[in-house]
């Protein structure tokens, strides 16, 4: 089975609207919407489950009706941090996975995920036992020398940028995060299970990524999501 866990629990504070910014309209849809969407029509997703914002499940479940997102099969409360959202929505399958199920851990404030970007994660889950959707990394990358020089750069070749969806088995997914909490490793600031996995001792193992599959973060953002639903591709480019 493949199972989504979608990450809906943060505030939005950054975004500096009334609302938080996974539920934003933009066309008549909120932004979670649009990212169930792509888990919903995708064939090989089996079920998805959503870890909320406190408050906003009942207006979660009537926008999943009205948009026909049947995959749903529930819906519960988020955490602290980011972190603690995403143990509570692996917590939760515990009776309803196997250990070689396939989760797919998404943030539901990236709502362009490509079909191909979905299908490469589960195809190298299923072959590596997890998968990280990455792109190359195209600019330059100096380090800091006194906040106003350098004399040293990272090769870029050596670089990949990591997002979401990601995907790993159930089993080892369910003792990584006991693992991580019991040992305070990997559960602070900006970690998610990527970088957990790293802390203690995982390989990861890259799949496809897109340019489009934008984390929205700022009215900035929002203004690009709102250009990539408008876009017309031209058909004479390959």
């Amino acid at each position: 089975m493949n199972f989504a866990i979608i990450i809906a629990a943060g505030s939005g504070s950054r975004m500096n609207q009334d609302i938080p910014k996974q539920f934003i309209n933009i066309y008549d849809k909120p932004i979670l919407i649009y990212t169930l969407e792509g888990f919903q029509k995708h064939p090989e997703i089996d079920g998805i489950g959503v870890v909320c914002l406190d408050g906003w499940h009942d207006i979660l479940k009537a926008y999943a009706n009205q948009f026909n997102i049947t995959k749903l099969q529930w819906i519960i409360s988020g955490g602290d941090s980011g972190q603690e959202s995403i143990r509570n929505g692996v917590n939760y399958l515990k009776d309803v996975c196997e250990d070689d199920d396939t989760i797919i851990i998404h943030d539901g404030i990236r709502p362009m995920v490509d079909d191909s970007v979905l299908s490469d994660v589960i195809i190298k889950c299923e072959k590596y036992g997890n998968a990280v959707s990455s792109l190359p990394y195209n600019e330059q990358i100096f380090r800091v020398k006194d906040n106003i020089s350098t004399s040293e750069y990272i090769p870029r070749e050596t670089l990949r940028r990591v997002s979401t969806p990601q995907a790993y088995k159930f089993g080892k997914l369910i003792w990584a995060y006991q693992e991580a909490f019991d040992k305070k490793i990997g559960i602070f600031g900006s970690a998610y299970t990527n970088t957990m996995m790293v802390d203690l001792g995982e390989t990861l193992y890259f799949a496809a990524g897109s340019e489009k599959n934008i984390k929205l973060t700022t009215r900035d953002d929002l203004e690009m999501f709102k250009a990539y639903l408008k876009l017309d591709k031209d058909s004479w480019l390959k």
